[in-house]
């Protein structure tokens, strides 16, 4: 996946970076995975806009993605690569050799062609999946389980990978990309290989209208806002707006937000690295 700049033709096409959309072979989703997707605009049940800043944008189908992967010792081969709205990564289109078809986030280096499995006794290669502990030690993985059985919850994102890096037990020890260390049993699944699409940090939209596009409002600071909408607002000119808070009054910086007592802090063995 490569990216591309453009020539400064307009003023919104002077600072675009985009991506190149070459490894992508498919225009339109399998249609019996795919399903409607309504929009809330940021609004609750009763109408009340509880979160800011959503809003319009383009109309969108969820491509419905296999994150459990419990078709064991059925071969499938990759039919497509397609690009996909709700998330930074490609997928990839699957059939499987007893004729279903599903749909999984496309690892780096996952050809169409490539024939993929999953279960314990798959080979660790790229786009299989496997349970942790019939990973070998050292190898890059993404899509894991928190629990046996849930499907895949953490690295998920474009160009996002975690490493397998030891074994205690009944456990397996992961290195996150965010740095933290933990540890999850060693029965539940992960996917051999990196999330593709690595270059999608690198991109640049060029212009508000993009943001637009993907059901984002403009998004104006505190400071600015009167103090019936913001405690940080009010003041005469350019007031700095005191503390930093959030909308509703709680530390916005500094202030420790995880829960004393969360139950997966027992499995965390390094924390994250601060910036």
């Amino acid at each position: 996946m490569a990216i591309r700049k453009l020539k400064p033709t307009t003023p919104g096409q002077r600072h675009k970076i985009i991506g190149t959309f070459d490894n992508i072979t498919a225009s339109a989703p399998e249609k019996s995975l795919v399903v409607g997707k309504r929009r809330t605009g940021g609004r609750n049940n009763t109408g009340k806009m509880t979160m800011g800043y959503i809003g319009g944008g383009h109309k969108k189908r969820y491509r419905i993605i296999d994150f459990k992967r419990t078709k064991d010792g059925i071969p499938a081969v990759v039919k497509t690569i397609e690009y996909d709205p709700n998330r930074s990564a490609r997928i990839a289109l699957l059939y499987y050799a007893d004729g279903e078809k599903t749909y999984i986030l496309a690892p780096n280096g996952l050809e169409i062609g490539t024939t993929v499995m999953s279960g314990a006794n798959a080979a660790p290669e790229v786009g299989n999946t496997l349970p942790l502990a019939n990973i070998p030690l050292g190898t890059v993985i993404h899509n894991i389980e928190l629990r046996p059985g849930q499907g895949a919850k953490m690295v998920r994102s474009a160009g996002t990978f975690a490493q397998l890096v030891s074994r205690e037990d009944t456990y397996a020890i992961i290195k996150m990309p965010s740095g933290e260390i933990r540890k999850i049993l060693a029965t539940c699944k992960a996917t051999i290989g990196s999330v593709g699409n690595s270059d999608h940090g690198l991109e640049k939209s060029g212009k508000a209208g993009r943001s637009r596009w993907l059901g984002r409002r403009p998004h104006n600071r505190g400071v600015v806002k009167n103090p019936v909408d913001h405690p940080m607002g009010g003041g005469e000119g350019r007031a700095s707006g005191g503390h930093p808070r959030s909308p509703k009054g709680l530390y916005s910086k500094g202030l420790k937000t995880r829960a004393p007592k969360k139950h997966s802090s027992k499995y965390i063995i390094e924390r994250r690295k601060k910036k």
